[in-house]
């Protein structure tokens, strides 16, 4: 490498919406520990039309300069070749590891087909405790995934999951000005916002109780205007939802890239949904979030970012299964969690909100 050549970092870190968010905070220290580094993101194109792909998260944040598509499920030798050849033109120097772990065989695979590519320095291989949550056992709460991932790169720089500096999307005026606009119809009412759809089946907690919810939340705030986030395919549950609100309300699915979306919630008193990446989108600008789990995963592994949220999660027998589609079980965690705690949880947040801005 020459001295006018700028150095190159490939950082790793496969995922969609809520898996690029939660890897905000370790994007940022990477950004600070090469300031001057051509940073480009090894990612998947997700085939999901809910699962938007990191770039469109991203771009235009300069936290990544460019990306490399890695196919998910790729074990055909000319496949491997030509992403080893593309690599290799970038010539990394770096690599930053912030995939998730996915056993001994695989993070070896990784490593060797990284060390063919010519990198000679590999950060956050999750090895040892690197590789999983952390438990609470005062909160009986497991460590975030955005801070498993900053343990990752601690050796670049120590960071604090919660400062708010680490999750900033950095929204382009544009993206301001798009949000904005989109909320022009609510007429500057206080902002509810909503995403009840969800690409994940076992996630799904039902149109009839977002119904409700949303029914009952405008009796107890009929001054309040309603934005509604999600994919194209999220406009018929969000429109059901919403059909008796009684302040305004705005149907936005499918109108919104992620960061237009960030740029409607951000302004919200709270928001609403099941775990999701427009979820994690509101509580990166401190937006506490109501949120309906279903209990696939340990708790707290994926809750909102911020100490405003309010998360139902009911801990049952079941419960950390990883299924996307719950059958057997009629996805009994999920919708075992009540309208009546959602409304509660959801009132006392907003209540708080509303006092922390008049202070």
């Amino acid at each position: 490498m020459t001295s006018r050549e700028r150095r190159a970092v490939l950082i790793y870190r496969l995922g969609s919406l809520g898996d690029t968010i939660v890897a905000l905070p370790a994007l940022h220290v990477i950004e600070r520990a090469f300031p001057s580094a051509r940073r480009l993101l090894l990612t998947n194109i997700p085939g999901h039309a809910k699962a938007p792909a990191a770039f469109s998260v991203l771009n235009g944040s300069g936290l990544v300069e460019a990306y490399i598509d890695y196919p998910l499920g790729m074990r055909n030798v000319r496949g491997l070749v030509r992403l080893w050849w593309r690599i290799r033109q970038f010539r990394p120097d770096v690599l930053v590891y912030l995939a998730q772990p996915r056993g001994q065989k695989a993070l070896e695979r990784d490593r060797k087909f990284f060390r063919l590519c010519g990198i000679r320095k590999i950060v956050g291989l999750p090895v040892g405790d690197l590789g999983e949550p952390a438990f609470d056992g005062e909160t009986g709460l497991w460590e975030r995934e955005a801070q498993r991932l900053l343990r990752c790169v601690d050796e670049l720089s120590a960071a604090d999951v919660n400062d708010l500096s680490l999750w900033d999307l950095r929204l382009t005026a544009a993206e301001l000005k798009k949000g904005n606009d989109a909320l022009t119809p609510l007429g500057g009412m206080p902002l509810i916002g909503c995403g009840p759809g969800t690409k994940m089946q076992a996630k799904d907690w039902g149109q009839e109780n977002w119904r409700a919810l949303l029914t009952r939340l405008s009796e107890a705030l009929p001054n309040h205007g309603l934005a509604l986030v999600g994919a194209k395919e999220d406009w018929d549950v969000s429109d059901y939802a919403a059909v008796a609100w009684k302040g305004r309300a705005v149907n936005l699915c499918g109108e919104l890239t992620p960061r237009e979306t960030a740029a409607v919630v951000k302004s919200a008193e709270a928001f609403l949904g099941p775990d999701s990446g427009p979820m994690h989108l509101a509580a990166a600008y401190g937006v506490p979030c109501v949120i309906a789990f279903a209990s696939l995963d340990r708790p707290g592994r994926w809750f909102p970012i911020g100490k405003s949220n309010r998360p139902i999660y009911h801990d049952v027998d079941c419960a950390n299964c990883r299924l996307q589609v719950c059958i057997e079980q009629k996805k009994k965690c999920i919708l075992s969690i009540t309208v009546d705690e959602m409304l509660e949880a959801a009132l006392d947040a907003i209540g708080r909100k509303q006092s922390e801005c008049r202070t």
